[in-house]
């Protein structure tokens, strides 16, 4: 039985239903050029509803998100052929050693992997490697889609 493509249309709650269990996302950014600068990175939702990636001050991503905060994010399935999103938003990035930047870390962790063991240890090492956090305010999105044979023109 072959496969039909889906596009499911979903208000932001549902959205960020589908998004708090998948942490693989691609990050498409704007160089200087207007060019498109494209990460594989690991997100997550934070408490507020912004979608949230640990990154480092000097990366690609970081400084095109200074430059210009538009971003879009695609976050992927733990399977290839599974569900997906593409989401659209405005970026902010935050570095160590501010206090917002390392609560952000904290969190950023907490809804990637749960709870940590030794938080003032987790709290040294992103100062002592200087990190930084992308925080994606959602502006828009598409369709929560799946792969496979537009209907109607599936093989019989």
């Amino acid at each position: 039985m072959p496969k039909i493509a889906t596009a499911d249309r979903v208000c932001l709650a549902d959205l960020l239903d589908f998004v708090r269990p998948r942490h693989q996302f691609t990050l498409l950014t704007h160089r200087r050029d207007g060019g498109v600068q494209l990460s594989p990175v690991s997100g997550g939702v934070d408490e507020d509803g912004r979608l949230v990636v640990s990154t480092y001050p000097d990366r690609a991503k970081a400084v095109n998100l200074r430059r210009n905060p538009d971003v879009t994010v695609l976050v992927h399935s733990q399977e290839w052929n599974d569900a997906y999103v593409q989401v659209d938003g405005t970026a902010e990035v935050l570095d160590m050693p501010s206090p917002e930047a390392e609560d952000a870390l904290v969190e950023y962790f907490r809804c990637i992997a749960g709870e940590h063991s030794d938080w003032d240890g987790y709290r040294r090492a992103m100062r002592a490697q200087g990190k930084s956090l992308i925080r994606v305010t959602v502006t828009g999105w598409g369709p929560i889609a799946t792969g496979g044979f537009p209907p109607g023109r599936a093989p019989a």
